[in-house]
């Protein structure tokens, strides 16, 4: 099972998390998000572990006080696929591309 965790306290790592979760069965992972650039907590992150535990962990684990915050636990959705944006030059948008002109190397602005 894949589980959610947020409103995590930035001052939390990975070990804490996984020995919190641990107290309900075996954990495969737990992660922290971290921002890329600054490597600083995004207060959120997940845990993966058996389905059973997983759910005694969901809901012992919700609304549950930890490092100073409430934590919000739940089964984590599937990501959702999100549509490729397209840099295609025939299709007009971006710097000269297509018909519209722009002001950077397409068409003359008259």
């Amino acid at each position: 099972m894949n589980i959610f965790v947020s409103n995590i306290n930035y001052a939390t790592k990975d070990y804490q998390l996984q020995e919190l979760f641990e107290e309900f069965g075996q954990v495969s992972s737990a992660k922290i998000i971290t921002d890329r650039e600054t490597g600083r907590s995004k207060g959120f992150g997940f845990v993966e572990m058996g389905d059973a535990e997983g759910q005694q962990a969901v809901d012992a684990l919700n609304q549950k006080e930890f490092n100073g915050k409430t934590l919000n636990v739940t089964e984590a959705r599937p990501r959702e696929e999100k549509p490729r944006r397209s840099f295609d030059n025939n299709r007009g948008g971006g710097y000269g591309g297509g018909d519209r002109g722009g002001n950077r190397g397409g068409g003359n602005r008259w």
